[in-house]
């Protein structure tokens, strides 16, 4: 029976036989670094080298080759020395290629056993570099058995918290809008408060709602046509980027006796596709100019084909509702940026910043009222899709191409665009996914990429804030719907060598302040018994906190705290010169499956701050850091009444210090910017921490002692 080590090697060799080499990287690199068994090792070496060199890594293969030629085998020094030769002369050639720069938008269909070019990353001058990703172009299914139909019932119930969830928080917003305007009524000399508007107006929001809902379709077609550009998709347009589409169109709305939907188009370079709509009679499906563009046919089709699987479901109702909904608020927050950058003078842009960061936290409310939803519901779609068009492995590539195409849009624009953001809720793959994902595509194999998000223990805990499924997951699955098809898949996921143990107080550290609102529960449930045992005894007289039970908000206040505290430690270790990694290592930060936002992963990163500029970035929501290994998303928290911001470095250069984390998207939490001139902006992680366990601490001993 071969060994772990040789069953790897055999794996490694056969994908770099077949042309999946970034399976082939995935298997082949962990070996090449155990010197223990050499001939494995140099087996490892020698096949790494190839794959390097036909995945465009042509350093990684220069100086395996290097390495190789010290070998005593003559055999190998022969074999190194003309591999070397020839990847000097394609290193050349790609020098000179490089010396004219374009801006174009690469198109991503890939060639039949060809490799692609995706674009990742910038240097310092903001040229966009190209890297050569290979697509395996696994096979699709051409007679297929049906799949397991879904229990409905759950996503329905889902669908219609959905609707709790929002009727719910526009009602509490518009009573304090209402109660503060009474209020201001109130205060002034010479006016009387409304007393219309002490009215419940829950029956004036569920009537509202129900017009809306009526009426989705056609507002929703209007505001994206006003404010976004959207223009009808004519059939022969949509033929010319893909003919089976057409088909699996017609095909799926005769078997479900559905009119066909309208179809509509975004004129945006970044690819993206939503669906809305109250029946399948009223659907209609956007896509951008940029998904038409950079997909192949069959991933076109995929994508359609997984918009088709939202529709006629009770979610696709309540969806379009939240967008409807919540679309306002956000153009409100756009249009203030707009017109707060406008105008400089500070007595115009501090009403402009404060309304501009009410309207997106407005936003931010509402749209998380839909994000379970929006997450399960991809689920079934994600299915069905596969199940309409016999192709999971078409699915699978779309997803990394849209992936690739945001990250690149977002590279080229220096920021991420509005539609994005907006409209991400319904998207296909979210974009904060993809800007890391996608960005590094080419610097890291996809299936290494993937290995937290396959394998992490905890990883569904970590993303449960998420409007997306983990792309890792979703990947899996399609690769299951494939091998029950006895198709090849287009990834090649393997176990890791060794199993994943992640201590479980690592976990608990984690969670602590969410852990301690339970346990501060429980403890007031104990006080409760505690207070009623000695009053019944005539031991004690506290019968005027146990009567009012707010003093369980007090203990959950001071659970909360004592967990924040616990943890400020753990999270923002100090960090110097000597422990931060450089900005080389992310991909093998990334590729690490076993780490916890917790672990604090020092880091002194060097690139190109880009992101929204002015207001539209008061709440530093679009910071991101542009560097040679791709993008990451950055986290700074202002600090009241300092005059220079992160948005003012916005587009220069700049080396950020602070904490990498792994989650669902990484990201930096900032604890210095500093500009090559020597500016320097410190985000108060920790002390922000600090004051929000003191402010829960004193709020929750004061409810304790005083019983109100």
């Amino acid at each position: 029976m071969p060994s772990h080590a040789e069953s790897c090697l055999e794996a490694g060799l056969a994908a770099l036989k077949q042309g999946n080499y970034y399976t082939a990287i995935a298997n082949l690199e962990p070996l090449a670094k155990d010197q223990n068994q050499e001939k494995i090792c140099l087996q490892a070496q020698v096949g790494l080298v190839m794959s390097y060199a036909r995945t465009g890594e042509v350093s990684k293969a220069i100086a395996l080759c290097q390495n190789l030629i010290a070998n005593s085998n003559p055999q190998v020094q022969e074999w190194a020395t003309l591999a070397l030769e020839h990847l000097h002369k394609r290193k050349n050639q790609k020098k000179k290629s490089r010396k004219t720069n374009t801006r174009v938008i690469p198109s991503l269909n890939p060639s039949q056993q060809k490799p692609q070019t995706a674009y990742v990353g910038a240097d310092g001058n903001t040229n966009i570099n190209p890297v050569s990703i290979y697509w395996r172009n696994a096979r699709r299914a051409k007679v297929w058995q049906p799949l397991r139909k879904p229990n409905i019932i759950p996503s329905r119930l889902l669908a219609l918290g959905t609707f709790i969830a929002l009727f719910w928080m526009c009602r509490e917003m518009l009573k304090l809008v209402l109660g503060l305007t009474n209020q201001i009524l109130y205060q002034l000399p010479y006016l009387e408060p409304i007393q219309i508007l002490y009215r419940d107006p829950s029956s004036l929001i569920l009537g509202l709602f129900v017009i809306l809902m009526v009426s989705s379709p056609w507002l929703l077609d209007w505001i994206l046509a006003r404010f976004s550009g959207q223009e009808e998709l004519t059939k022969e347009k949509l033929n010319s980027y893909s003919r089976e589409t057409s088909r699996v169109l017609q095909r799926t709305c005769q078997q479900r006796r559905w009119p066909s939907p309208q179809l509509r188009i975004l004129p945006i370079s970044a690819p993206m596709m939503i669906s809305y709509g109250n029946l399948p009679r009223t659907a209609r499906i956007t896509v951008s100019q940029g998904l038409l563009e950079q997909l192949a046919d069959d991933e076109i089709a995929a994508i359609y084909a997984l918009s088709l699987g939202q529709i006629g479901r009770w979610d696709f109702m309540v969806m379009s509702l939240v967008l409807l909904v919540t679309l306002p608020f956000y153009g409100l927050y756009q249009q203030i940026s707009v017109w707060g950058n406008q105008h400089q003078h500070k007595i115009w842009r501090w009403p402009g910043t404060v309304l501009a960061a009410i309207t997106y936290g407005i936003w931010c409310l509402l749209t998380g009222t839909a994000l379970l939803n929006a997450r399960l519901r991809l689920d079934h779609s994600d299915r069905l899709s596969a199940e309409i068009t016999g192709n999971p492995n078409g699915l699978i590539r779309a997803f990394l191409k849209i992936s690739i195409g945001v990250a690149h849009d977002i590279s080229l624009q220096e920021r991420t665009c509005w539609q994005l953001e907006s409209l991400n809720l319904l998207a296909p793959v979210a974009y904060q996914h993809s800007i890391i994902l996608g960005s590094t595509a080419g610097h890291l194999p996809f299936e290494s990429f993937l290995k937290w998000e396959n394998f992490h223990p905890y990883r569904q805990w970590l993303t449960i804030n998420s409007c997306h499924p983990l792309m890792g997951d979703r990947i899996e699955r399609l690769c299951q719907i494939a091998r029950y098809w006895h198709l090849d898949t287009e990834l090649h996921q393997t176990n890791p060598a060794q199993p994943i143990l992640i201590q479980p107080q690592s976990f608990l550290l984690q969670i602590a302040p969410w852990l301690g609102i339970p346990l501060g529960v429980i403890f007031a449930g104990l006080t409760w018994l505690v207070w009623q045992t000695a009053y019944t005894i005539h031991l004690l007289n506290l019968k005027w906190i146990y009567d009012n039970w707010s003093f369980v908000t007090g203990c959950m206040l001071i659970g909360f705290s004592i967990g924040t505290v616990m943890r400020i430690n753990a999270l923002f270790p100090d960090i110097t010169p000597v422990n931060a990694q450089k900005d080389e290592n992310l991909t093998s930060l990334l590729a690490n499956p076993c780490i916890l936002p917790i672990d604090s992963i020092r880091v002194r990163f060097t690139g190109k701050l880009i992101g929204r500029p002015g207001i539209g970035n008061c709440l530093a929501q679009d910071l991101i850091l542009q560097s040679s290994q791709g993008l990451m998303k950055l986290h700074h928290i202002p600090w009241l009444g300092k005059s220079f911001n992160p948005q003012d470095l916005i587009g220069r250069q700049i080396t950020v210090t602070g904490w990498l984390r792994r989650g669902g998207t990484p990201w930096i939490d900032i604890q210095t910017l500093e500009t090559q001139g020597g500016k320097k902006i410190n985000s108060p992680h920790p002390i922000w921490s600090t004051v929000i366990a003191v402010f829960a601490q004193a709020w929750g001993a004061y409810i304790m002692l005083t019983g109100s």
